[in-house]
């Protein structure tokens, strides 16, 4: 098979992870090809799914199955291989050439078993040196003095032979070629084991780092289930509170109508007496029988039996109590779920702390500016300007749409190195952007992929970013009042990543985006 065919052949067979002829051939989605053990070993060690070669992302794990049509053939190159390599031939033999078992470096002759019989019997040639037949014999011999390379030169780290240790390598420490080789295998078997611990080491801090994102998913998601759980039961509190109230107003309000309703009724009663009482006052006042008038008169002048009714009132104060003791059982409920909100708060404090141990500090690059931003001389500010300026065209340069606090509109975040930077523009994390968004004074965005409506009690003075690189994380804080506003996870960040400004020059929004200097306030 000619050379070059075999060597296309075997990079087309090559696995990119180990570098070695494909063991176990499976095929990715995308179309590469890997030994099955190197590509589920890549996968274990990395926290998602893509090819090592094109870099395709997989949502899911590909289910690999080995491909046994591509694993014959590769075998068979194999095969191929092994039998292809040439024997050394007899440089003595005449005709059909017989393969070499030996070379004798004092000849600078291949010898086949036949022809080597001399070396073993003949006193002179038995002081040659033999090795293992090769086909470069030329190298093992000293182009100076046509001597075997016996010895090799510290000095100068070289091979040489003995008639260059009585010239040019007279005075250099030599040692015999054998002695060196074993040396240098030991140093090499030590170097080898340095390697094998190094890669033992990182693969144990990949589990220290895996194991880190295992319990730190785990204590995010129990602060979140504990937090939804205290707003829960401060909800659930509130309800009950509400409910008993409404029932005891309710049941004092029937009270009350049934305390009316029997008032009514005795006063409807005593109406109905006073008006048979004034029916025979009226008859008595126009009677022409006087006997009859004096002896009804004592009756008709006494005051009928009525009640007294100036004091009557409807019962209102029990209502009141019971309204002032439901209010009371209310506050004490709340008091004790907004001492563990404060234990929350606390503990977001110091979380705070712990992220502003990360702070670094930030200045604009004038090269990476669009031609209507003017920087400040400290490079902490940026305005949008109404003109382009005159100003290089760098190849990293790119248009900006940003802003920052105490505006009315602004744009805040990351970008990657590798984005978009001329033209229109898309800010998503698709496009290597993870950012939130001022919009209209109070409408806050974050820029996800789709946008996330945020929901925030004041207007950002100033905001921190915090990245954790490793981690995949982008978070946003409030500084005034320490609390967090929105996360990025999940991220996968490959290249480097830069600060993203967008300030825009409309009213209030023409005000600076200015980078503070870091100083710790909780």
């Amino acid at each position: 098979m000619d050379h070059s065919i075999t060597a296309s052949l075997e990079d087309e067979l090559q696995c990119s992870i180990c570098l070695d002829v494909l063991t176990d051939p499976v095929s990715t989605p995308c179309g590469h090809n890997f030994c099955s053990a190197c590509i589920e070993q890549c996968w274990t060690s990395s926290k998602d799914h893509h090819c090592p070669l094109c870099k395709e992302k997989y949502t899911t794990k590909p289910e690999l199955k080995v491909n046994t049509t591509f694993r014959a053939v590769v075998h068979h190159f194999q095969r191929r291989q092994s039998c292809s390599r040439p024997a050394v031939p007899c440089d003595v033999c005449s005709g059909r050439k017989r393969p070499a078992v030996k070379s004798c470096l004092d000849c600078a002759t291949a010898y086949c078993e036949s022809h080597l019989e001399n070396h073993a019997t003949a006193p002179r040639l038995k002081k040659h040196k033999l090795m293992d037949p090769v086909e470069n014999l030329q190298d093992y011999i000293c182009q100076n003095h046509e001597r075997p390379l016996e010895l090799f030169c510290r000095d100068d780290q070289t091979c040489v032979c003995r008639f260059c240790t009585e010239t040019d390598h007279k005075t250099h420490s030599t040692v015999p070629v054998e002695q060196e080789s074993g040396e240098k295998k030991t140093q090499l078997g030590k170097t080898q084991a340095d390697v094998q611990q190094m890669i033992q080491d990182r693969m144990k801090k990949i589990e220290e780092i895996n194991h880190s994102v295992d319990l730190n998913k785990k204590n995010t998601e129990k602060e979140k289930a504990d937090s939804v759980e205290v707003f829960r039961a401060l909800v659930r509190c509130i309800e009950r509170s509400q409910a008993e109230l409404l029932e005891v107003i309710e049941e004092e309000q029937k009270a009350a109508e049934r305390q009316a309703e029997e008032l009514i009724k005795e006063l409807e009663q005593e109406i109905t007496e006073l008006k048979r009482r004034d029916t025979e006052l009226e008859q008595i006042s126009h009677t022409e029988d006087h006997l009859h008038l004096l002896q009804v008169y004592p009756s008709l002048c006494r005051p009928p039996p009525t009640k007294t009714w100036t004091d009557v009132r409807i019962n209102t104060h029990l209502r009141v109590e019971t309204l002032r003791r439901a209010l009371s059982q209310l506050q004490e409920a709340l008091s004790e779920e907004m001492e563990k909100l404060s234990e929350i708060s606390e503990y977001l404090l110091i979380k705070m702390k712990r992220i502003q141990q990360y702070a670094v500090d930030v200045t604009l690059d004038p090269n990476t500016a669009y031609a209507k931003l003017i920087l400040s001389a400290d490079r902490k500010q940026v305005w949008h300007g109404l003109t382009p300026q005159n100003v290089p065209n760098f190849p990293e340069r790119f248009y900006y749409e940003v802003q920052v606090r105490d505006k009315s509109s602004w744009v805040l975040g990351l970008a990657r190195e590798s984005v978009n930077r001329k033209g229109m523009i898309s800010v998503s994390p698709d496009d290597g952007f993870w950012t939130i968004h001022l919009r209209n004074t109070t409408k806050y965005l974050a820029l996800d992929s789709p946008p996330v409506l945020l929901s925030l009690n004041q207007v950002l003075q100033k905001v921190g970013v915090f990245v954790d690189y490793e981690e995949g994380l982008v978070s946003f804080y409030d500084v005034e009042t320490s609390s967090h506003i929105y996360s990025f996870t999940g991220q996968s960040f490959t290249e480097k990543i830069y600060p993203f400004f967008f300030p825009c020059n409309k009213g209030e929004s023409s005000r600076p985006m200015t980078i503070c200097t870091f100083r710790r306030r909780i």
